[in-house]
């Protein structure tokens, strides 16, 4: 079913950004892992977190839910056979890191997920994951559906990493956990840390270190013990970006978004958004379970097209979608390069992003490992439907776009949405927004 983003001028209120999808994952695979039981608390209730809960209970782990996002975890340190196939739905961070846990104990699973999942290339977790000890039957040339053999003799490896990815870097480390000898990722900048900091939570201990031309290597030393622990899960950067471009946009727009965790490794987007103008105020700081954690003030601001410096594409790959959306209305250029990754999310998301823009009267160009957005410096024409391929990042995009443009912006289908940011449109709308169900 189609939804419609009608335009408005004044947005004004407070909203608390949802809880992050990422730490949510790994806090869950984490207190499986570890021994007792662990209280969670803010966990993000989204279908793509809910698969990954339900992929632990079929992996033996006990979990209880307490009340909406407190939840607790009985992890006995293990894992044990699943007789039932694992089905993680849109999440590539579950799969990939659920199996980076199974590879480390004697037990065999079969693992699946939606359309969009199944076109999503898994040999970068199972050539280094087959080279540790594991062993892998696919059909699909490296994709989805698979099974996997894990091994309780594995072989600690140093694993070279061709792109800066906190999926293949966790799912490596996550199995360094029950390796012999140390584990040694090396990726060409350092990916989004967040399992380096949990993990230290929960009893681990990693190493980082930066070579001067920027590559990072972690460390993990295998045969190590995870301990049950409490965890609160901050607000997630990439869901909150929704909110920030919302409130950038427009000619009367004030809105207040708490609890947003400030990640130096998440935070790209609120970077570039400063260079183009922003107005984004941090009001306070505060550190919760290991993450900084702020409250920022977002007001309409008159944008202007940057070249995205090439040393932030990695801390925010998820934001580009909702980038592309506010180069639209900025004067001049806006240049992205260096993000091919972009090609193998929930869906091709530099094809989707210029055909979002296209269709809704914006000039865009399209190159292997990005785009260049010739900005509007105004409000693009708008009155388009956009195709969302499943990609929720493409949906949430699309409906902020409406908000301000001359005409409204519809999607072929929200449902997809769920998987992130569940109350996403009411949120929106409690705000000032008009986003209904139906065509205009």
């Amino acid at each position: 079913m189609s939804w419609t983003s009608y335009p408005v001028d004044q947005m004004q209120g407070e909203v608390i950004a949802p809880s992050d999808k990422s730490c949510s994952h790994r806090a869950i695979i984490f207190a499986s892992l570890a021994r007792g039981k662990s209280k969670l608390s803010g966990i993000l209730e989204s279908e793509d977190v809910l698969k990954t809960a339900e992929a632990m209970r079929k992996l033996g782990v006990q979990i209880q839910k307490l009340n909406t996002g407190d939840w607790i975890v009985d992890g006995q340190g293990r894992l044990q056979d699943s007789k039932e196939t694992l089905n993680f739905g849109n999440s590539g961070t579950g799969c990939r890191l659920t199996l980076g846990a199974i590879a480390g104990f004697p037990i065999v699973a079969e693992a699946t997920g939606d359309v969009s999942l199944r076109s999503r290339p898994m040999n970068r977790i199972i050539e280094p994951l087959s080279e540790m000890g594991a062993s892998f039957e696919c059909q699909n040339n490296g994709q989805l559906p698979l099974s996997i053999r894990g091994n309780r003799n594995l072989s600690a490896i140093s694993h070279q990493s061709e792109i800066a990815s906190a999926q293949v870097k966790s799912a490596v480390l996550i199995a360094g956990l029950n390796a012999t000898g140390e584990t040694i990722v090396k990726e060409p900048q350092l990916s989004r840390d967040h399992t380096e900091r949990m993990l230290t939570t929960f009893g681990g201990v990693t190493e980082t270190s930066i070579e001067p031309n920027g590559y990072a290597n972690i460390r993990i030393q295998g045969r190590q013990t995870l301990n049950a622990t409490e965890i609160k899960i901050p607000g997630d950067p990439s869901s909150a970006s929704f909110l920030v471009a919302c409130g950038l946009l427009g000619s009367s727009r004030k809105i207040t978004v708490s609890n947003v965790m400030l990640n130096p490794t998440r935070s790209g987007f609120f970077e570039v958004v400063k260079q183009m103008g922003g107005s984004i105020k941090i009001l306070s700081e505060n550190v919760v379970s290991g993450e900084t954690v702020g409250t920022l003030s977002i007001e309409s601001s008159s944008l202007q097209g940057i070249e995205v410096p090439r040393e932030l594409v990695s801390s925010m790959i998820d934001e580009f979608p909702i980038l592309s959306v506010l180069a639209s209305f900025a004067k001049g250029e806006t240049i992205v390069t260096d993000a091919k990754e972009l090609r193998v999310k929930e869906s091709d998301r530099i094809s989707s992003i210029v055909s979002m823009l296209r269709v809704n009267g914006v000039e865009i160009e399209e190159r292997a490992d990005g785009f260049t957005i010739m900005g509007c410096d105004g409000p693009p024409k708008g009155g388009g439907v956009v195709k969302t391929s499943y990609d929720h990042r493409i949906g949430m995009s699309a409906l902020i776009l409406g908000t301000a443009t001359q005409n409204p912006v519809s999607v072929d289908d929200v449902s997809m949405i769920a998987t992130s940011y569940p109350s996403f449109i009411a949120d929106l709308n409690d705000l000032g927004t008009s986003i209904k169900a139906g065509s205009p």
